[in-house]
């Protein structure tokens, strides 16, 4: 593959317009709604290359974010690109009437997978996207509870931005100017840590949640359950293992085990979002894994293609998807299981299946996530470090080390991108993510073929920043 930027630059096509007469039609014609504008001057990128991305005078920016946990395997990566370019000489299109073997091989693959993992057989339905793929869940959820529209969801937890998706997104302001598409979730409290009772381990802190969680059981008085008929009012609890844009919170070990021994109870389905945190971001294929719990139904998206192409699926248990109770046409998107998606995402995972892929990201998370710690002890302004596998968090407060301070992340961030990092004698731009309940923890998603030389890096170019804020 061609790591010379000059040359990758050269072969595309020079814009014909300046930048600055890009910004003057972006503003004029292209819509801010699209979560574009975090920055008052997003910066224009002209190419990418494996952890970095690249401006128009060619200088790197290393990327720990890439793009929102998409790009597990790095940009451009040879081995799904020349899936991609192969599906499209072949078959890049056909209605979703017919079938093609892609689709087939790669539900079969993930399927028969969460069946060895999970001890139950599933089918799976695809999609274009993250919240597409969580609509499809709500339906076959409803569709299998007899129409319940009540669910559970956790403080912090992100599901997407579709009326549906935001219901369940515990974010009043993705909801704010749109109202209701049905029942809004009862949020329930995350154990995160850092910023729960103090005097209490992770493991307490997590128990102490469940414990709440099963109050709401006790007696009809407390809203959700019926002890004469024996019948709750909710139909699922949605949980992300691992909080994403909640700010890569992790919960104790034991914690969904004593929570899933709750819902086993009294009959409420796990519906698991894996679409960040999913295609061994944390060293697994699926982050839940980690847990020692068995969802009933399984979200993914985004990482499964490389963000080469928009595809997103559901896996749910059989009882709750055959064709019987969920016959063709219950939902549908015309895109849904399109060819190139479907190669690129079976290429995906027989990459990962040749090798002990996940051991090899536990080990480069530990490496990272001890460099963290190193920066941790040198600045105050770092008040919590953690991390599963490359799914790691930096959470930056005032000087007390607890005090979130969201300005000095959103300097952080904006002077990343200035690209005027040096290291020995090169300039390096740095791409972070802003994440967390107070918007005030970078939010560390490296690509999972980051090389330890590329962690020095990262730790040198975080090193420098949190210094120059000094």
């Amino acid at each position: 593959m061609r790591t010379n930027v000059a040359e990758i630059l050269s072969e595309d096509t020079q814009p014909i317009r300046t930048e600055a007469e890009l910004r003057v039609l972006e503003d004029t014609y292209c819509s801010h709604g699209d979560t574009v504008h975090y920055s008052a001057k997003p910066k224009f990128f002209e190419a990418c290359e494996g952890s970095y991305v690249y401006d128009a005078k060619g200088t790197p920016f290393l990327d720990l974010q890439m793009w929102y946990s998409a790009v597990n395997f790095g940009y451009r990566n040879e081995r799904l690109n020349a899936a991609a370019h192969s599906q499209l000489d072949r078959l890049p299109q056909v209605a979703s009437q017919y079938l093609h073997r892609e689709k087939v091989e790669l539900a079969a693959m993930i399927a028969q997978d969460a069946e060895r993992k999970f001890g139950r057989k599933g089918r799976v339905h695809f999609n274009v996207g993250g919240s597409q793929a969580i609509e499809d869940s709500l339906k076959l959820v409803r569709n299998f509870t007899g129409g319940k529209s009540l669910m559970f969801a956790f403080e912090g937890g992100y599901h997407g931005r579709t009326l549906g998706a935001s219901a369940i997104t515990s974010s009043y302001r993705y909801r704010r100017r749109y109202g209701h598409f049905g029942d809004r979730a009862q949020f329930i409290e995350f154990p995160y840590h850092f910023r729960g009772p103090k005097g209490m381990s992770k493991e307490e802190y997590g128990e102490q949640c469940v414990r709440k969680f099963a109050r709401l059981f006790e007696s009809e008085y407390n809203g959700v359950w019926d002890p004469k008929t024996g019948i709750a009012e909710f139909a699922a609890f949605y949980v992300e293992p691992i909080q994403g844009t909640g700010g890569y919170v992790i919960p104790p070990m034991n914690f969904f085990i004593e929570l899933k021994k709750v819902l086993d109870q009294y009959g409420i389905l796990l519906v698991v979002d894996e679409i960040q945190m999913g295609v061994y971001r944390t060293g697994k294929l699926w982050s839940i894994e980690h847990f020692g719990v068995s969802p009933d139904v399984l979200v993914f998206g985004k990482a499964i293609t490389n963000g080469l192409n928009p595809l997103s699926g559901v896996w749910a248990k059989e009882e709750m998807i055959n064709p019987v109770i969920f016959p063709p046409g219950s939902t549908h998107s015309t895109f849904a299981s399109n060819p190139m998606g479907t190669a690129v995402a079976l290429e995906t995972l027989k990459m990962v299946n040749e090798q002990d892929f996940g051991m090899t990201v536990m080990a480069k998370g530990a490496y990272f996530l001890d460099g963290l710690k190193q920066l941790q002890k040198r600045h105050a302004i770092i008040g919590d470090v953690d991390g599963l596998g490359l799914a790691l968090r930096v959470e930056i407060c005032q000087e007390d080390g607890f005090t979130p301070d969201k300005a000095t992340m959103d300097w952080l961030c904006d002077e990343g991108m200035k690209g005027d990092l040096q290291v020995g004698t090169k300039m390096y731009g740095l791409v972070l993510d802003v994440g967390g309940y107070h918007k005030n923890v970078i939010t560390m998603a490296p690509n999972l073929l980051i090389s330890h030389e590329e962690i020095d890096l990262a730790l040198a170019l975080l090193d420098q920043l949190l210094t120059r804020r000094r």
